[in-house]
């Protein structure tokens, strides 16, 4: 009774903790995003043809880029192969709905459906690659996963069901731009509050000391395994969202270069920072796309811009920290006193400053 009470007790003090007034506030800024995407697409006043499709594209890139920063930013694995688990996923959503689509008529069902079998597969993929390959560490630990995601790829090229090289169609008209949004959400809030967990903080402790942790009783194995697995799951649905989303899937969207992507957006945006992989999951997704008329140049520009964020945010654009609606009006409120101080240190900087003499000795005559 006492241990039921307890328990109890605790998964209250947990609710009470994530449920707050921030988190209340910032579902509905949710909404609020939501609602004006939906207004500025139903009323045409950005082209929803086009625009669709790239807001699909950016809602599957932050789930990839999130769940990748669990196993990368949060418990600090270095992982190459994220795009297996992806193309796990897209591969069982496409053929569960391929078997299932006449018995479920019902498209949203249907996505349920065949998103569950991803993330079940993914999943699975996640435990029997993670068991062993986490004993390794560093580059060992990205070479295995760089090479497990390279076997995914080739298996697909050449297994029957998957119909090899000619790839699958998927059923068209089932993902839209608000089942894609709210199924991000969900995966952001559901890695958000499992990082607010005591689960979360012994991942956390893992990244920053893995000595510590375990002297402390931490269960290392168990905790790295659980960070992979997580990170699967997701990709898992991420796949599933591409798969019905472009409504053709083959094995060569799902190479290395796909992966090296991920891992690319997860590192710019900030390793251990939700908020900053979803920054840079959009950003680097829609600049591609709107580069595409300067196509000659557009690898050029992309790669300009890479390096010149990692120059001056080495640590990525939010670093280890996330967005914060009281942080951003606090910016913006001291912005004017800070700059006016700015400007002060700096003026009075260049009225201090000397150039030097050279020929002149010290004590000579003038």
């Amino acid at each position: 009774m006492k241990k039921t009470l307890d328990a109890i007790s605790k998964t209250y003090s947990f609710i009470d903790n994530i449920i707050s007034v921030k988190f209340i506030r910032n579902m509905l800024l949710l909404y609020v995003v939501f609602f004006v995407m939906m207004y500025l697409l139903n009323f045409r006043i950005i082209p929803p043809d086009l625009y669709g499709g790239i807001f699909i594209s950016i809602f599957i890139a932050i789930i990839m880029a999130v769940s990748l920063n669990v196993a990368t930013g949060f418990l600090g694995q270095l992982v190459l192969g994220h795009a297996g688990f992806m193309a796990i996923g897209a591969y069982t959503a496409a053929l569960v709905a391929l078997y299932a689509r006449d018995a479920v008529a019902n498209n949203f069902l249907l996505f349920v459906i065949a998103s569950l079998s991803a993330v079940v597969t993914a999943g699975i993929a996640g435990i029997l690659v993670g068991t062993p390959a986490l004993r390794l560490r560093g580059d060992y630990l990205g070479i295995m996963t760089l090479g497990f995601g390279e076997i995914v790829r080739v298996l697909l090229n050449n297994m029957k069901v998957t119909k090899g090289s000619l790839g699958l169609s998927v059923t068209p008209g089932i993902m839209s731009v608000p089942l894609a949004f709210w199924t991000t959400v969900v995966v952001v809030v559901f890695i958000y509050v499992f990082m607010k967990s005591r689960h979360g903080r012994a991942i956390l402790s893992i990244r920053e000391d893995e000595i510590a942790a375990e002297s402390v009783g931490i269960n290392i194995t168990k905790y790295k395994i659980m960070g992979f697995v997580i990170a699967s799951l997701f990709a898992g649905v991420g796949g599933s969202m591409y798969a019905f989303h472009v409504g053709y899937i083959v094995p060569t969207s799902f190479g290395f270069m796909k992966s090296i992507d991920i891992f690319v957006i997860v590192v710019l945006g900030g390793m251990g920072s939700i908020t900053g992989a979803i920054f840079a999951a959009a950003f680097f997704t829609y600049i591609p796309l709107e580069l595409q008329q300067f196509e000659s140049y557009r690898l050029l520009i992309y790669s300009a811009l890479l390096i010149i964020v990692m120059l001056y945010r080495p640590k990525g654009l939010m670093g280890t920290a996330e967005f914060s609606v009281d942080g951003t009006i606090k910016f913006f409120r001291y912005l004017p006193k800070n700059l006016y101080n700015g400007s002060k240190f700096l003026i009075e900087k260049v009225k201090s400053f000397e150039f030097p003499s050279f020929g002149k000795k010290k004590g000579s005559d003038q």
